[in-house]
């Protein structure tokens, strides 16, 4: 089970996701992650300080977001992110992809 909240600022879009991004629930992470784009809102924070697990439909979708708002001077930003989730990460070598923040008004204040 996944639970998604987005939380517009003026620049930036804060999206917490909890529980588990997984074959199941991927589609519906990509969709959320593309309806804010297709908004025009290319600078994404994902609070990720509740995500248990995340698959490799997952990552499509986070690596899918972060070529999408690049491509509109946006990005990704992490935060929170746990020790399970930073593992599954690093595996699959995209740890260099995303910073990863500390603290949410850090991830906010980097762009």
């Amino acid at each position: 089970m996944m639970q998604l909240k987005v939380k517009a600022l003026k620049k930036v879009d804060i999206v917490t996701v909890k529980g588990r991004v997984d074959s199941a629930t991927a589609p519906e992470f990509d969709n959320a992650l593309k309806g804010l784009q297709q908004e025009g809102r290319h600078k994404l924070v994902l609070d990720m300080s509740g995500l248990d697990y995340i698959s490799s439909a997952g990552l499509r979708a986070l690596v899918s977001a972060l070529k999408a708002a690049k491509q509109h001077n946006g990005g990704v930003h992490l935060v929170g992110v746990s020790d399970k989730v930073r593992d599954t990460l690093e595996v699959v070598g995209f740890q260099s992809l995303f910073p990863d923040f500390e603290s949410t008004l850090d991830a906010v204040d980097a762009f």
